[in-house]
């Protein structure tokens, strides 16, 4: 259809939860405050928020759902006049609304024609609970008195300084050995790119205060300690990562006495001896979901470095995106990195009509995992497999079991979205793919997903019933340990370590000495898998998933089937409570995850991570002891944001 471009399509969407006098209702209400009318149409919509298939539709019809993709159709006949509106409600979500964010937020009308049209989309609204959405990070302003007299996150373990020197103009660090100057040149990159107009390293002739560098062999890998006296600064480390850690401690310092000097001091005389209490301290992020461009990905790691993480899992697939170019399987990128109308993979989670999503080439990986050596974090890439793997047999249909009959759906909506463990054509796509994959990532860890494979995955398979069959009977849990043994033995002769989510755990599981495990759904299920002698990083949804809300309203941003943690609920959380002295020798660390359904906005993304992410970071490095919730929260405002965007 072809229309002027006054035309105006726009849709309000009405949150109604089941109560003891009420249905439950989703009612979607598009207006068209154009200037002609529109018929012959179909309103296609996206967003977390997913129409269960069996859902009652008054005022019309759903006609295609695949997640939280959906299709309704008005009457027929019906004609959409202008300054008019057509409601259609569904009664029936298999995912349904806690958050603004869950609701509706893109659409489009497709015509009979082919042809379509954007839809401005409203925030959706609840009954009962209509505040403003919220955007953006909340402000943790500096005190006028804070309970510590340096501005450091996180908190190091020995802080003994007296004194206050004028706040220097910059710092001009002196190496004595190649790692020394290694952490100069990356602390140098990493200020400048977070504060470009700073000028927080700046040689003498400019103001900048001398720091010997010092090498000193016998400390760990990323300990350091400061001098501080009189004459100057001396940083003693053995790594690369101890000089950049005792860097970035400097650089916080100075900004917090430059910025708030009626607050924090830059100390004349003491020491700070550091260490961190957990070898590992990551972040995970999902860009399956949504996509971020390679300055987006830069950016983030050097956020995850000024806070002292050195873990990047890297969510690189899932069933709506494939995300990583692979030279062996060319389909992987040109069908499954992209999202849109009529596409193998339709508009999913705010994708338009028009193709959508992005995909990293190899050069942009290398230069992605450059700066994170550099900057002492070791990225771990994920490909999620045997499940979550609709968007790759989109892309390679012939993967499929040709006589598989039936379907069975995942628990976001996907049907037959599992690689087969009974075809050799599967393992065949999996070497290649390791192939490529571990050239690009030197890390000895490789995430291998296995999480969320579907209760009755493969029953309509013959080929797999026939391999169930032959390795002695069971169900789904034992046909995916069978695929991840095979898996983790290619990754364990490559010298790989083989990560998953705890459900590798199941059916047999896989060699302990070779793996560890992410502990997602509980503090207790971790537990019980270090019994059983699984390393376990934890990262509960209850607690470390940042695309939980930071509250139960409906106006923050954000999802909440995990429930929500706001910062101090996640800088109080013990992640190693009631843990035996057995259970503690499996506890590698903390990670928070990224799930970026609810990510469209990039204001919502600031809001979701920040500055929850520096609260994980804390409880990484700083020994329980030392930790304060009100000095962490007189500081954390002094930390940087991915987008800067703050509410």
């Amino acid at each position: 259809m072809t229309i002027s471009v006054r035309n105006l399509l726009r849709l309000e969407t009405q949150w109604t939860p089941s109560g003891e006098d009420r249905p439950l209702a989703y009612a979607l209400t598009l207006t068209n405050a154009s200037d002609r009318p529109i018929s012959g149409f179909r309103l296609c919509i996206s967003g977390p928020g997913r129409i269960d298939p069996a859902a009652t539709i008054e005022g019309g019809s759903l006609r295609t759902r695949l997640s939280n993709y959906a299709e309704f159709a008005p009457p027929e006949g019906f004609v959409l006049h202008p300054n008019t509106a057509w409601t259609v409600t569904a009664r029936g979500l298999s995912y349904p609304l806690r958050h603004w964010t869950d609701g509706t937020n893109t659409a489009y009308v497709v015509f009979d024609d082919g042809t379509n049209l954007p839809v401005t989309v409203m925030p959706s609204r609840s009954s009962g609970d209509n505040a403003s959405p919220k955007r953006g990070a909340d402000v943790y302003p500096v005190p006028d008195i804070a309970p510590a007299a340096v501005s450091i996150v996180p908190w190091p373990n020995e802080v003994s300084v007296t004194g206050r020197r004028g706040v220097p103009l910059g710092l001009a660090p002196r190496p004595d050995c190649d790692e020394a100057s290694r952490a100069i040149a990356a602390f140098d990159e990493l200020a400048t790119s977070l504060f470009p107009v700073e000028g927080i390293v700046r040689p003498e002739a400019e103001g900048g205060l001398a720091v010997a560098l010092r090498r000193q062999d016998g400390m760990t890998a990323e300990a350091y300690s400061i001098l501080f006296t009189e004459e100057g600064m001396t940083l003693t480390a053995a790594s690369q990562a101890g000089f950049l850690y005792g860097l970035i401690t400097l650089g916080q310092m100075l900004r917090g006495a430059r910025l708030h000097p009626q607050t924090f001091l830059f100390p004349l005389e003491g020491e700070i001896r550091d260490e961190p209490w957990a070898r590992w301290r990551g972040t995970h992020l999902d860009v399956a979901r949504q996509f971020y461009g390679s300055a987006e990905i830069a950016q983030f790691l050097r956020v995850l470095a000024w806070n002292k993480l050195n873990r990047f899992h890297w969510h690189l697939s899932d069933d709506e995106a494939w995300r990583v170019e692979i030279e062996a399987y060319p389909e992987l990128v040109a069908t499954g990195a992209w999202r849109g109308h009529g596409l193998a993979i339709p508009s999913l989670l705010g994708s338009g009509a028009a193709p959508t999503g992005g995909y990293y080439t190899k050069a942009a990986i290398r230069q992605i995992v450059d700066l994170a050596t550099r900057l002492s974090i070791d990225v771990v890439p994920e490909i999620d497999m045997p499940g979550h793997c609709y968007s790759v047999l989109q892309s390679l249909p012939s993967l499929r079991d040709p006589d598989e009959q039936g379907e069975y759906f995942s628990i976001q909506g996907f049907p037959n979205n599992c690689l087969n463990p009974a075809r050799e054509e599967t393992y065949a796509f999996v070497e290649k793919l390791l192939d490529e994959l571990l050239e690009l990532f030197p890390s000895r860890t490789i995430h291998v997903g296995a999480d969320e494979v579907p209760a009755g995955a493969w029953e309509g398979s013959p080929q797999a019933m026939a391999h169930l069959k032959a390795l002695g009977g069971g169900g789904t849990a034992e046909l995916q340990a069978h695929f991840l043994q095979r898996v983790q033995a290619s990754l364990t002769a490559r010298g790989r370590i083989t990560g998953a989510w705890e459900e590798a755990a199941h059916g047999g599981g896989i060699d302990k000495a070779s793996c560890y495990l992410n502990g997602w759904h509980t503090v207790e299920i971790s537990a019980k898998l270090a019994s059983e002698g699984y390393d376990i990083v934890v990262c509960p949804g209850q607690v470390y998933y940042l695309d939980m809300a930071n509250s139960p309203a409906w106006s923050e941003p954000g999802a909440g089937w995990a429930g929500w943690s706001d910062a101090e609920k996640i800088y109080g959380f013990d992640p190693v409570e009631g843990w035996s002295d057995t259970q503690r020798q499996h506890f590698l660390g903390v990670q928070t995850c990224i799930w970026s359904e609810p990510m469209t906005d990039r204001g919502v993304f600031d809001r979701l991570i920040f500055p929850r992410i520096s609260a994980l970071a804390e409880t990484g490095w700083t020994t329980p002891p030392k930790k304060s919730w009100d000095r962490f929260r007189a500081m954390v405002g002094l930390m940087p944001l991915l987008y800067g965007i703050r509410a």
